[in-house]
């Protein structure tokens, strides 16, 4: 592990009784006990790095490393014939983009939970691997041994950001409100037509185009064509800020 000199010197995290614990531990561990392992594909272009998560994760009863990807087009067509649990990858790749990667990974095995682990701490990187579908932003400054805790999380249906990425997205979101607040003072609020605010509807739900189209009975050109006039509409440059804009205006409620 001396390529990444951030992911030593850490606690162990505890384990879980699991597949590999003795039949008095996973009689006591009860039926969570006897799930099935938790399918993780680690993509990353740094091979030390990868070996050295791969480590982390195996020693874990409840976690199974089932591949490994150096680039965002070896993590597309893995978790396309792996159909893994959770997928831990970089953003920062040749030939393909971890970001890029997400997008695809999400058309190909919807129902992967991806988490960028990365050197990165650029609040674009952050904002448009949410917008891509990752449910977790890591940076790679946490110890390596929280990593299968994290995994449990992100499968058990949580989103995990990093403490000081976690602040600038409340920054971001803070400042897209007010500047939305200073359009409605000036400009009344648009009408958007009934398809436009089912739309409207599903992206503030986090849903993508593809999946938009299926849950509405329309094609995904017919999305992207609805999306771009609600921004239009809204004169906003981002799905982001078109759902804060419409949950200030009470076009709709996140519940």
């Amino acid at each position: 592990m001396s390529e990444k000199p951030e992911a030593r010197g850490a606690a162990a995290v505890p384990r879980q009784a699991g597949a590999g614990a003795t039949p008095a531990a996973r009689e006591a561990a009860g039926p969570a006990g006897a799930a099935d392992p938790i399918r993780v594909l680690i993509v990353d272009d740094h091979a030390l790095f990868r070996r050295g998560l791969e480590m982390v994760l195996q020693g874990e009863d409840d976690i199974e490393v089932i591949g490994e990807g150096g680039d965002g087009h070896e993590a597309v067509e893995m978790a396309g014939d792996l159909l893994p649990d959770v997928v831990l990858m970089d953003i920062r790749m040749p030939r393909r983009s971890g970001i890029e990667a997400c997008t695809a990974i999400k058309d190909a095995a919807p129902s992967a939970k991806i988490v960028m682990l990365t050197i990165s701490d650029e609040e674009e990187d952050l904002f448009e691997a949410i917008k891509a579908g990752a449910s977790g932003y890591l940076l790679k400054e946490i110890s390596i041994d929280e990593v299968p805790q994290a995994v449990r999380a992100v499968h058990g249906g949580q989103s995990l950001i990093s403490p000081s990425m976690a602040s600038k997205l409340i920054t971001e979101f803070a400042a897209l409100a007010k500047r939305s607040e200073e359009r409605t003072q000036q400009v009344p609020a648009p009408r958007l037509t009934e398809r436009e605010m089912e739309v409207l509807r599903l992206v503030a739900r986090g849903l993508g185009n593809r999946e938009i189209a299926r849950e509405l009975f329309i094609s995904e050109n017919t999305v992207k064509n609805h999306v771009r006039n609600i921004l239009e509409k809204l004169q906003l440059h981002s799905r982001m800020e078109a759902v804060v804009y419409a949950v200030r205006e009470k076009l709709l409620e996140i519940t």
